[in-house]
């Protein structure tokens, strides 16, 4: 059983899938629920946690920035030895899948899964969060929108990426998955899209 922190989806004999939030948005936004209960459907059980700087804007302690990167990596090592789990996924939407890719190796995870990773800031392409990308061992699904405003097809094509990272390309999104109305394709589909890339990166690797 694990800590009643965490939000849990899914059956108790699947394979875990610890599950960050983004900058701007708690655990349980739409994005976060939509995401967590398709993956359940899948038979995997999605765990989901809050850094501290979100608990406390939910207890209304404070507003603001993020934490520190420090204090959000040791979140994340502590969700992931909270969990139980000996080796579970880990990922997460932006600056949650961000921080995961930074302990996978670390805390040998068995995949990491990146919803819309911030390859680097919107509008400054120079300032790129891919050294670690380069060497990162452990196999690793970045699910991106074409039109992502933190990294698009062409800017990672240059990054030179490890080879345990396979890059999914979702038609004409943004950071959110979200397409122009004449794209051709809506939100839902991207995002049914990037659920079913996930699940079946997260099965083949169990």
């Amino acid at each position: 059983m694990e800590p009643d922190d965490f939000l849990a989806d899914g059956p108790e004999g699947g394979p875990i899938f610890l599950f960050a939030h983004g900058a701007g948005g708690a655990m349980d936004t739409p994005f976060m629920n939509r995401v967590a209960a398709g993956l359940a459907d899948r038979g995997v059980r999605v765990l989901r946690f809050e850094f501290p700087y979100m608990r406390a804007r939910r207890e209304g302690k404070r507003s603001g920035a993020p934490d520190r990167q420090p204090v959000l990596l040791d979140s994340w090592r502590d969700a992931i030895r909270r969990s139980g789990a000996e080796r579970p996924f880990v990922g997460g939407k932006s600056l949650g899948g961000r921080m995961a890719s930074m302990v996978a190796d670390e805390m040998k995870a068995a995949g990491l899964v990146c919803f819309g990773y911030p390859f680097h800031p919107p509008g400054n392409p120079e300032r790129t969060r891919v050294e670690h990308l380069r060497s990162i061992a452990t196999p690793t699904l970045i699910i991106q929108g074409e039109r992502d405003s933190f990294g698009i097809p062409e800017e990672v094509a240059g990054y030179g990426l490890g080879a345990a990272i396979r890059v999914e390309w979702l038609r004409d999104g943004d950071h959110s998955f979200k397409p122009r109305r004449a794209s051709g394709v809506t939100e839902l589909e991207n995002v049914h899209r990037a659920i079913a890339l996930a699940a079946n990166f997260i099965r083949r690797q169990d």
